[in-house]
């Protein structure tokens, strides 16, 4: 320490300042601007990307929000059609039943007529082959008893009396 108090030259020290004030001075005239400048430059750049970056999150928020309200629109949209889907689905099969069942009656109808129909050209055969049956059994009868002389005479002496009684 001795040695630094001993050596201490005070002409040295004043060049030291002035050469430490213009080494500032040139800095200041020559770099610190265009350091300061770049430096305020660099903030800027800065702050317009987080400006950039929270107008982009509230972008991505307002997108998630409509992307949101959108998807719920669909799902709504959704519901209602298969709603429709099904209401139309059951009115079909509403209007299927009521046509088939309308067709139905009219098949049984339509049945009842040709059984009515075939019922009674059943009973017009069975009392033309009964008739036919009848006057085959009459005719053979007929002929039994008028082969005999007396029968044919008590014959029309009973069907003359009946004549006359009606």
């Amino acid at each position: 320490m001795d040695k630094l108090i001993n050596d201490f030259s005070f002409g040295l020290f004043i060049w030291q300042i002035v050469l430490f004030v213009g080494l500032i001075l040139l800095l200041k005239k020559f770099a610190w601007k265009p350091i300061l400048d770049a430096v305020n430059d660099r903030e800027e750049g800065i702050k317009n990307a987080l400006l950039s970056a929270e107008n982009a999150r509230k972008e991505m928020q307002n997108l998630q929000a409509d992307n949101q309200r959108i998807l719920q629109e669909a799902r709504l949209e959704r519901d209602n059609m298969l709603k429709e889907a099904r209401e139309m689905k059951e009115k079909m099969v509403a209007d299927a039943k009521n046509e088939a069942q309308v067709q139905g009656l009219k098949m049984i109808e339509q049945a009842k007529v040709a059984i009515e129909g075939e019922k009674n050209a059943a009973m017009a055969e069975l009392k033309l082959q009964v008739s036919t049956l009848s006057l085959s059994i009459a005719e053979r009868l007929l002929k039994d008893e008028l082969s005999n002389k007396e029968a044919q005479t008590k014959l029309v002496e009973k069907l003359l009396g009946d004549v006359k009684l009606n």
